[in-house]
């Protein structure tokens, strides 16, 4: 579609609306566990999407332990943070650097460029 961007800034007014709630994806979650049901005959029955549920349940066994190979909501959120302040620390780093070389011009105004 021409003139078409995606936004990669989130909205700072209203994060958006969940489509389903937490407690329907809980107790579908559930459903899955202690019945043993296939995740996409959980969703069918509940009026869910199966990928939305499947995500779900990915996202509560990763956050209860039970995949060690998934990073919980907590580790996700950790590396988010450490991801922002290695940017932030990156972008200082780069305006100290040319600080630097504008301040060493400054001082021995001989120096070549």
């Amino acid at each position: 579609m021409p003139g078409f961007t995606w936004r990669k800034e989130k909205s700072p007014v209203m994060p958006r609306a969940r489509k389903y709630p937490l407690e329907l994806l809980d107790r579908a979650t559930r459903l899955v566990f202690e019945s043993g049901r296939p995740v996409a005959a959980v969703a069918r029955d509940l009026g869910i999407p199966a990928e939305t549920l499947r995500l779900h349940v990915r996202r509560v066994e990763a956050d209860e332990g039970m995949r060690k190979e998934l990073l919980s909501s907590d580790e996700r959120e950790e590396i988010k943070a450490l991801r922002r302040e290695n940017h932030e620390l990156r972008r200082a780093n780069e305006i100290l650097k040319a600080a630097s070389v504008f301040f060493a011009g400054e001082l021995d105004p001989h120096r070549p460029r």
